[in-house]
């Protein structure tokens, strides 16, 4: 595996819609936060973010997805990256309060 973490941040723009898309709420502003914090910790040739277009949680974002781990973050704001980035990114332990939760079918 090239990463450890792999983090894909929607910065997807949607035209016409109802609600707000990720990459109007800030999107790409979480994108440039993770990265510094991986270049700060000097972690980047283990952990890469980058922007992603729409995951499919629309109704979440701004909305994130950590990999190979498969958690999906929602309604992530720009105060919330530091916790993410040490909790998740450095120590392996998923946030629950932003954790999306699916239902199983």
């Amino acid at each position: 595996m090239k990463y450890s973490k792999h983090i894909f941040i929607c910065t997807n723009q949607r035209a016409n819609s109802d609600s707000k898309s990720c990459g109007e709420a800030h999107g790409l502003e979480l994108v440039k936060a993770f990265k510094k914090l991986i270049v700060d910790a000097g972690i980047q040739v283990d952990v890469r973010a980058q922007k992603s277009g729409c995951l499919d949680v629309c109704s979440h974002g701004p909305a994130l997805v950590v990999y190979p781990d498969g958690v999906f973050y929602g309604q992530v704001g720009l105060a919330d990256v530091e916790e993410l980035f040490h909790e998740h990114i450095l120590n392996n332990r998923p946030v629950d309060r932003l954790r999306i939760k699916f239902e199983k079918k």
